[in-house]
């Protein structure tokens, strides 16, 4: 898995796709960041708020290649037959993934401090915050990685990865169309909505129903990963 990751995060790094990644996530919450300062606020929550919708788009600039990159250059038949267990190859790209996801979220940590030099924020609320942010992070990533491999054509992966990350960010929408006499579909997509629990998040609440919420997703994605290399390997 090691190794694995070791070779991920290298390749983020000598190819444009994780600069720009950062340059993006960057450019975005800081301006976000910027019209906190302009209405002299210590309440960085808008920041965090506005990041989910970034994050529907950029996401799956981080993971398209992760699998479909191993299938186009042919290199994921070294992989299957290689000593490796699948859930560490699987697990050491999407920590490669998230790795790079933190070291962008890391300019959060910066922005609060700069707050503070003018007033102390509510450390708990930022940190929460951050907490949940890594936590959606995750979630998403896992899910990038998984629609990454099932096809060889990063173009593909990357549409296909923000297709299911709109749905994911407009089911609380869908939720609110459906008539009262089917609520309790419309109860179930409000219970599986990302925006709705990471809002949580965002407003200084710590669910930990939340909290295991986005890590079952984590883990749910990476595991459906596994099995779909496991019927490669076996194919």
């Amino acid at each position: 898995m090691l190794a694995v990751l070791r070779r991920e995060m290298s390749n983020y790094f000598t190819s444009p796709i994780g600069y720009i990644f950062l340059a993006v996530f960057y450019f975005f919450s800081g301006n976000f960041f910027t019209s906190v300062l302009a209405y002299n606020s210590t309440d960085i929550t808008n920041v965090f708020s506005s990041l989910f919708t970034v994050l529907i788009f950029i996401i799956p600039l981080l993971t398209m290649r992760s699998m479909s990159e191993e299938k186009k250059q042919k290199t994921d038949q070294l992989l299957l037959t290689s000593p490796v267990k699948l859930g560490g190859l699987v697990f050491g790209k999407f920590l490669a993934a998230f790795f790079m996801y933190c070291i962008a979220l890391a300019i959060t940590v910066i922005y609060s401090i700069v707050l503070a030099a003018f007033e102390a924020p509510e450390w708990s609320i930022v940190i929460g915050n951050i907490f949940g942010a890594l936590l959606l992070g995750a979630a998403l990533i896992a899910v990038g990685v998984f629609i990454s491999s099932l096809t060889e054509n990063q173009l593909i992966a990357a549409i296909g990865s923000f297709a299911v990350m709109m749905f994911i960010m407009l089911i609380d929408n869908f939720a609110s169309l459906i008539p009262e006499r089917l609520s309790f579909l419309s109860t179930f997509l409000t219970s599986i909505s990302f925006m709705t629990r990471y809002s949580d998040f965002v407003s200084g609440i710590l669910n930990f129903a939340n909290v295991l919420f986005f890590l079952s997703v984590a883990v749910i994605f990476n595991f459906l990963t596994v099995r779909v290399l496991e019927k490669k390997r076996w194919s």
